[in-house]
């Protein structure tokens, strides 16, 4: 029989920590068993004239355009928001645009403030140290002095603005509202020893640092067992309702058994809760730590908005990584005057590439055919610049993540369907949101083309279905990740997630994991 001290379900951002952080104890056995497979940098879309292309099909962040044997259905009808979702060494930060803000210390604590969600377990405080180990590794670029946060100790250089981006700076200073350039998991110092680590692409494809090419080949180099192709279908338990082992299937469909003593599930909040609600037993007959009917729920996915203006001038705005610009937070924490709890940030995006241009124009019938075709898009390309409206998204029960008997993956476990609603508070949110940022690119010289919300195509975020906290009936783990139910079964994902904020989540999910992961070691050496 095989046998692990340590076995991490999921190679994403989490899992990456994860098992670079659980494996400079040199005595841990540690295994990562990850459903999808290593992505050749030489099969990036930007490697290829259609790149373009290959993000709406190999590369789309909708596993159900993608229609991957390694990914599971996803049902969205019953939700304004399609979540994206890729499985590979890497998850879903192969297709991230690299922003990567912290989030605020008011984020932890937002029933004390505001009356609003539920306060955390954790501080930001708690979490200070981690974010910024977290930063040196994924080499985050910013501005240190940012006054929406507390001070931050160290980072590289920024990533460069750009003539467009300057415009819309600009135009924040004369409303005196707050900017600042983007938090990125840009790597913008050059290192002769990091050259081949930084993964160049465009759109979603940022110049990003991934964590297939950040904490994955240092984790390795510790002795960490990555095993891609590896799909978890089953946690087992012992008669002491602990966990026991796993059960995994292979690339050629093989069954495997993998005993351990230490189980971490890093799934995403999207495949958190599927192996979960899978996983079915005598002590948990409605899925795994699911007793009191938690599990998948409380989903939050930040709804988003988008304004585009279009500018006389040639802004050459569709140079550099769009996910990583300026933003705004301004309009982050609640204000009396607002008919709304809470926040968002504004989050300028540079203008879109040559097919995207045309496409989105077309679709709204901004982009004739015939004779001015061509003119008309000249006027278009490298002349627009976005702001994106990322909300905050308050945590409430209904929304959630189930099992659909009608769905499945290749392995023949049951995929999932998505029941979520947009509350009042967000649309109203929203609303504030698009109005403000149709204000600053005005006054940036802008002419607004078009604003909406919410998106659909970006449930880019998933967050908080299988919450932390101390209250067994409201939440699935304890403050240090651990499962209430199963001792010995940690989560350590965004899905553990109390409340949603409203800046990406990365960041924070990996300085959770990092933390939880200091305290495992702290409490257990090398004893498991």
């Amino acid at each position: 029989m095989e046998q692990t001290d340590v076995v991490i379900i999921g190679a994403g951002a989490s899992g990456a920590a994860a098992a670079w952080s659980l494996s400079r104890n040199p005595s841990l056995k540690i295994t990562c068993l990850e459903q999808g497979q290593w992505q050749a940098i030489a099969n990036y879309p930007p490697n290829s004239v259609d790149w373009e292309l290959s993000n709406k099909k190999k590369f789309n962040s909708n596993p159900n355009e993608r229609d991957s044997l390694e990914d599971y259905p996803i049902d969205c009808t019953d939700s304004p928001i399609q979540l994206a979702n890729f499985n590979a060494v890497g998850g879903s930060t192969i297709l991230y645009s690299g922003h990567f803000p912290r989030f605020h210390p008011s984020d932890f604590k937002t029933y004390t403030l505001d009356q609003v969600g539920d306060d955390w377990p954790l501080t930001y405080d708690d979490l200070e140290p981690f974010f910024y180990q977290n930063d040196q590794i994924m080499k985050t670029a910013g501005l240190l002095g940012d006054p929406a946060l507390p001070p931050l100790k160290s980072l590289n250089p920024p990533v460069p603005m750009g003539l467009g981006i300057r415009k819309i700076a600009e135009a924040f200073n004369k409303k005196s509202w707050h900017w600042w350039p983007s938090y990125s998991a840009v790597n913008t110092q050059r290192d002769p020893k990091d050259s081949n680590k930084i993964n160049w692409q465009p759109c979603n494809f940022a110049a990003a640092r991934s964590v297939d090419i950040s904490y994955w080949p240092l984790a390795i180099e510790q002795g960490v067992d990555l095993r891609p192709g590896c799909e978890v279908i089953d946690i087992l338990l012992n008669n002491e309702n602990r966990a026991s082992a796993v059960i995994y299937k292979d690339n050629f469909g093989t069954e495997h058994k993998l005993e351990a003593n230490l189980v971490i599930l890093t799934c995403s909040a999207a495949g958190t809760p599927r192996l979960l609600l899978n996983c079915r037993s005598k002590s948990f007959p409605e899925g795994l730590l699911n007793n009191q009917d938690v599990v998948g729920r409380y989903l939050m996915l930040h709804p988003l908005g988008y304004v585009e203006a279009e500018f006389k001038t040639h802004l050459k705005s569709s140079k550099g990584p769009p996910g990583c610009a300026i933003f705004s937070q301004e309009f982050y924490e609640t204000r009396k005057e607002h008919d709304f709890v809470r926040g968002y940030t504004m989050h300028v995006l540079r203008g879109r590439p040559p097919l995207d241009t045309a496409v989105n124009s077309f679709r709204t019938r901004r982009l004739p055919l015939g004779a001015d075709h061509h003119k008309t898009f000249a006027k278009q390309f490298d002349h627009t610049i976005g702001i994106a409206v990322i909300s905050e998204d308050l945590p409430e029960a209904e929304n959630r993540i189930i099992l659909d008997k009608s769905l499945k993956s290749s392995s023949g476990k049951k995929g999932i369907k998505v029941k979520y609603k947009l509350s009042e508070n967000s649309k109203k949110m929203l609303k504030h949101g698009l109005e403000k940022s149709k204000d600053v690119l005005t006054e940036a010289g802008g002419t607004v083309t078009h604003a909406f919300a919410p998106i659909r195509h970006t449930g880019w975020h998933i967050m908080g279905t299988a919450r932390m906290g101390t209250n067994r009936k409201t939440s699935v783990v304890n403050a240090f990740g651990q499962a209430h139910d199963v001792p010995n079964l940690f989560i350590m994902d965004s899905s553990v997630f109390v409340t949603g904020g409203a800046v990406n989540p990365a960041s924070t999910a990996q300085a959770i994991t990092l933390k939880l992961c200091d305290e495992i070691l702290k409490h257990t050496g090398s004893k498991l």
